[in-house]
């Protein structure tokens, strides 16, 4: 197995004056650990995933996979990903057996009836009965269809698995399920994974470390246990206070009113300093004495700081109390 490294990667839509939405990003996911990405849609978890399987072109910096660029390795990667929607990424046509059989690779399996062992395999891997291998994806229910995925992306023989919100098309009751088998397999296999999604409650069941993304960019990261009990950016504590738990109704979110209902800013045009000023509880907003937020990029020395946190400020604010952390349960959220 191999850490999977984005060295300062970097997404453009429409050249220089288009939208950048991956700004330098650098992470790591380390070999046979599970790396949880976490923000508000629209901060470029996805668009960062898909420029690792390259399906967003890179326009800076690189993604490496055992020191190799990801962009030189042959045409089976050891690299795979599972997307948000199982019906749209199997081909309605084809049966599931057909679709898992199309992912594996030639050079490992070539016999029809070698492959075909291997499909029920898979299909047994992931919770389901071999003999499915002959319907169609819309024969099967959501959670099924995205078991199927699952399998389809195993069969490439992967090092590096990418999730991407693969519990959020589907119902409540069956999330639960599909996060076990993921975790299941994940520890069976050894496999290294960027799990990506907007619940922290499932971020934190599956991950070993948590990273948070804002407009393109990482705000903090470290591991989960301490990022989630002891946040040191004023996001991830403000997506903390309005994540639903015990302590807090839906409609009670703990965050400053002023704060609270403030959009983010245009991503075609980030403020200057720190992109979170805007809408940041411990800034220039809630004290005009910290100018510096809105001139100095708190990124540039955040490696310093606990969490590799983006804020000026958040050696000083840290101390103070914040929501109730979501705990580790024995059983998916």
């Amino acid at each position: 197995m191999s850490d999977l490294v984005f060295d300062a990667v970097s997404v453009r839509y429409g050249g220089r004056r288009g939208l950048t939405a991956v700004d330098q990003v650098g992470l790591t996911v380390p070999s046979g650990q599970v790396v949880g990405l976490v923000g508000e849609s629209g901060s470029g978890k996805s668009t960062l995933a898909r420029a690792a399987v390259g399906l967003s072109p890179i326009s800076g910096g690189r993604v490496l996979l055992g020191g190799v660029d990801v962009r030189k390795l042959p045409r089976r990667r050891p690299l795979q990903m599972v997307f948000q929607d199982p019906y749209s990424s199997l081909d309605p046509r084809m049966s599931i057996g057909e679709s898992i059989t199309e992912a594996i690779p030639r050079d490992v399996l070539s016999g029809r009836a070698a492959r075909r062992d291997e499909v029920a395999r898979l299909l047994e891997l992931v919770n389901l009965d071999p003999d499915r291998a002959g319907h169609l994806p819309g024969q099967l229910s959501g959670g099924q269809r995205q078991r199927v995925a699952l399998a389809r992306a195993l069969a490439g023989r992967p090092e590096v698995l990418i999730a991407d919100e693969i519990t959020s098309a589907l119902d409540v009751s069956v999330q639960g399920a599909v996060l076990n088998l993921v975790r299941e397999v994940q520890q069976r296999l050894g496999l290294s994974m960027l799990f990506i999604s907007h619940n922290l409650a499932v971020v934190r069941y599956l991950s070993d470390i948590v990273a948070v993304m804002y407009l393109g960019r990482i705000v903090e990261a470290g591991p989960a246990e301490q990022v989630l009990t002891d946040p040191q950016h004023p996001y991830t504590r403000d997506l903390l206070a309005a994540a639903p738990s015990a302590h807090t109704s839906l409609f009670d979110t703990g965050t400053d009113a002023a704060t609270a209902d403030t959009e983010p800013a245009d991503p075609h045009h980030p403020p200057p300093g720190c992109r979170y000023h805007t809408r940041c509880p411990i800034g220039p907003l809630a004290r005009a004495d910290r100018e510096l937020c809105l001139e100095a990029d708190p990124a540039v020395d955040a490696a310093r700081r606990r969490h590799s946190a983006a804020c000026h400020f958040s050696e000083n604010e840290s101390h103070r109390s914040h929501q109730p952390a979501i705990s580790r349960g024995a059983t998916a959220p």
